[in-house]
């Protein structure tokens, strides 16, 4: 029997993608091999690469402006990435600070020219309750781009409307929420996330990015760092995480067969209403410090009285088969990630749970 995972990452994958997984796993479309086992310039496995893109393309409405790209090194590596390409010496980048992951990507743009510090939103104790208005930022019409992270997995706040940088390229780290409804992609020079939360398996990151921005990028960097070099070969410039991205094609041909994004949304919504709402109906014992217009649709933060009741309530739901919902360390508390494979029953069922613990424990 299969648990309700709110794991924040790697998180629960759609059941139908998994079944199909374990049923091509040894033998691929009558190969007599695994995927993983098929070269990444072989036919069987080239079919599943464009396929994936193909996919993606159509349910996000991906503009012929810009390219779908998979990488490896997750969203860290893109934290030095993105300024290794974009981010020449003495130039400078815009970093709006609204978290941990916010942190670490300016973190690693100083290695590269002097990134700034736009807007921040941490409290005096570094803990982030909010996302900034668009009147609180003070941009620099003249940087090399604007970077963002649209959720925030350990604080539980997430940008609901992205802010208007003007002409300079929006960078945005879409990790924890990429996939959770339809966005306009053209308002973005570059787009990354780790497959993790939404998106498949650990050990691919996904990239889309406006071509006329890659184009922009430094050529005297190593030619594996260079976005420009995985463009123009597909993404097949060196062996990519083949399995990793069957499994996102997997979880891509299971939205389309849902309904798409707009039904994703609706149930995300949905979702987030469910658990939100028995935060509110006990408000004295599940204490969510995120304002409202800030809180995150994927993952839902609050603390208990006490600790003891934090890991009770930790302890509890895991009897009832809901595993995942220990804070992050950083932060403690609760956490409830409510990603695209987390069904409104897994978050009814909780939402459930948490009224009955009120009363037993409360």
């Amino acid at each position: 029997m299969r648990v309700i995972n709110f794991n924040a990452g790697p998180a629960g994958l759609p059941l139908p993608a998994l079944e199909r997984a374990r049923d091509e796993l040894t033998d691929f479309q009558g190969s007599g091999m695994s995927v993983m086992e098929h070269s990444h310039r072989g036919r069987e496995y080239e079919g599943v690469h464009d396929e994936a893109i193909s996919l993606l393309t159509r349910l996000l409405g991906i503009p012929d402006t810009h390219q779908v790209l998979f990488l490896t090194g997750g969203a860290s590596q893109q934290f030095a990435q993105v300024p290794m390409n974009f981010l020449r010496p003495g130039a400078s980048a815009d970093y709006l600070m609204t978290g941990v992951w916010s942190e670490k990507a300016f973190d690693e743009a100083k290695y590269y020219g002097t990134p700034r510090v736009a807007v921040s939103t941490a409290r005096p104790d570094k803990r982030y309750t909010r996302v900034p208005r668009q009147d609180e930022l003070h941009l620099d019409s003249n940087a090399a781009y604007v970077h963002l992270t649209s959720n925030n997995t350990i604080f539980g706040t997430q940008w609901h409307t992205f802010p208007d940088v003007g002409s300079v390229p929006l960078v945005a780290d879409m990790s924890s929420d990429f996939l959770w409804k339809g966005f306009d992609v053209s308002r973005f020079g570059l787009i990354y996330a780790g497959a993790q939360k939404n998106l498949g398996p650990s050990g691919v990151t996904l990239v889309v990015a406006d071509k006329a921005f890659l184009a922009r990028g430094r050529t005297d960097i190593p030619k594996i760092f260079r976005y420009t070099t995985h463009a123009e070969n597909n993404s097949l410039y060196n062996t990519p995480p083949t399995l990793a991205i069957y499994l996102v094609r997997n979880v891509l041909a299971w939205i389309q067969s849902v309904g798409g994004l707009a039904q994703l949304e609706q149930w995300n919504r949905e979702k987030a209403a469910l658990l939100y709402g028995a935060v509110d109906r006990h408000p004295e014992f599940y204490r969510a410090a995120v304002e409202r217009e800030s809180r995150s649709v994927m993952n839902a933060v609050f603390q208990l009285p006490t600790e003891a009741l934090d890991a009770a309530f930790v302890a509890d739901a895991k009897q009832q088969g809901m595993v995942g919902l220990k804070g992050h360390r950083t932060a403690g508390g609760i956490r409830v990630s409510m990603y695209n494979a987390v069904s409104v029953e897994n978050v009814r069922t909780l939402a459930a749970f948490m009224d009955h613990f009120v009363k037993t424990r409360g």
